[in-house]
């Protein structure tokens, strides 16, 4: 394993906001990328509000995402809207080998941040940007989010909600932080290429192709005219033995059989009712499709029964395939995400042990540079500038003009 990252002198300029293009340039920095993030002056990148809503006021202070999605960069505060912000972007440009936006097409071209502009003055700039919806069609200039564009707009907030129930609410960025894997990945991809061409790309994703692709395996049967799936109902499923059943102690635990001729009778003699084995209604997989609504009331009375913990012994023991719905408090703790380094510690100097998630994308070969505090709004302008060759004359007058703090 070599002792200098992967990606050591790799240079990236993040001028991308919230969650999907800054997250992709955080998995560049995780392999020792140098990321410098351009904000806004005064107010940033609008990410860094969320700190001001914290879930747990006994970490009221510590902005937990903006730590996570804007680890190991450097902050520089640029008003992109004045033109004397021009010379600075250009230099950023020149020097960059990585630049990700994710500003809507029009507005991107109407701050000359389009590619064509930008490769320009970077044939080999790999110019990466993400959407809500595409860069093509009717809603390509819509503002798009998570919740928006990936899971409404692609049919999987609707996919998994229950029969006449309204839709849950998706877990705030998943969509985004998928969308930052295939930003990440088509990156790769690109540096490859110029690797072996010697010239820069665009890259580009969108949180409702990302969507599609998360839908994939029911949205291709409707491709080529199956008919649609419903949303699931619990109490009369595609398949009772995939499905969720409730503990006596108020834990839900999810079965998958993927070789039900083989689990059936062993799962039902460890729940206590082998006669349902022998019930010719319940003798092969049409049969059990066809009586899935009975099967899942007898498997509500049966697992209501007994606590999770004896659940997991007899399953265990039995060897079947289950998951256990477990709360972010016990994923936390989960010694199977613990033992495969999922949780890394900050390097913020400070004497307590703060963790934060790594990046899942890895190589034996290769080691990650250690997370390190994500910036203070601005806390790099100066010595950015000094480095693309601006002098203590030409920063005053940037200040000046109002294109920095």
């Amino acid at each position: 394993m070599s002792n200098t990252p992967l990606l050591e002198g790799l240079h990236v300029v993040d001028l991308a906001s919230f969650i999907a293009g800054p997250a992709a340039a955080t998995l560049l920095g995780d392999f020792g990328a140098d990321v410098v993030k351009v904000e806004p002056p005064h107010v940033g990148d609008a990410y860094r509000s969320l700190s001001r809503i914290p879930p747990n006021p006994q970490v009221e202070g510590v902005n937990y995402p903006w730590q996570l999605d804007n680890r190991n960069k450097r902050s520089i505060a640029l008003n992109l809207k004045s033109p004397a912000s021009g010379p600075v972007l250009e230099r950023l440009v020149r020097w960059a080998d990585v630049l990700v936006t994710n500003f809507p097409p029009r507005k991107r071209a109407g701050l000359g941040l389009g590619y064509d502009a930008l490769a320009s003055l970077n044939p080999r700039l790999i110019y990466a940007d993400v959407t809500g919806f595409g860069e093509e069609g009717p809603d390509a200039q819509l503002p798009g989010f998570d919740v928006t564009a990936y899971w409404a707009r692609s049919g999987l907030m609707d996919l998994t909600r229950q029969r006449d129930v309204p839709p849950a609410m998706n877990a705030f960025g998943s969509g985004d932080h998928s969308t930052a894997i295939t930003l990440f990945a088509g990156i790769m991809t690109a540096l490859y290429r110029r690797q072996k061409t010697g010239q820069g790309a665009r890259v580009t994703a969108s949180l409702l192709a990302e969507g599609a692709w998360a839908a994939g395996m029911w949205l291709q049967a409707v491709l080529v005219g199956a008919k649609v799936p419903r949303p699931i109902d619990r109490s009369d499923p595609p398949n009772a033995l995939g499905n969720m059943y409730r503990t006596a102690d108020d834990r839900w635990i999810v079965l998958v059989f993927v070789n039900e001729d083989k689990q059936v009778p062993s799962f039902l003699e460890a729940i206590g009712h082998p006669e349902a084995a022998k019930n010719p209604r319940y003798a092969d997989t049409p049969g059990r499709r066809a009586h899935a609504a009975e099967i899942a009331a007898l498997l509500d009375k049966a697992f209501a029964t007994r606590s999770l913990t004896e659940w997991r012994e007899v399953l265990d023991a039995t060897g079947l395939t289950y998951g256990v719905v477990q709360t972010l408090e016990e994923c936390a703790r989960d010694p199977q995400l613990l033992a495969n380094r999922v949780f890394v510690p900050i390097d913020d100097g400070s004497d307590e042990a703060h963790l934060t998630i790594d990046s899942p994308v890895r190589l034996d070969q290769e080691h990650k540079v250690r997370p390190g505090p994500a910036p203070d709004l601005g806390e790099h302008t100066e010595s950015v500038l000094r480095e693309l060759g601006f002098d203590t004359a030409g920063i005053k007058e940037l200040r000046k003009a109002e294109a920095i703090d």
